[in-house]
């Protein structure tokens, strides 16, 4: 029901905490081997 999963989405909304963090993704670490380094972001600064 679209009234009940909005409640729900909103109750998290309101109890939860945002947490920034610094650093590279593991996303990007686990996916470097299927994309060349300029298609996962990458860029080369000797």
């Amino acid at each position: 029901d679209n009234t009940v999963a909005d409640a729900v989405l909103d109750r998290l909304v309101h109890n939860a905490h945002r947490i920034e963090l610094a650093g590279d993704s593991m996303r990007k670490q686990r996916a470097s081997p299927l994309l060349t380094p300029a298609e996962n972001g990458e860029t080369y600064n000797p």
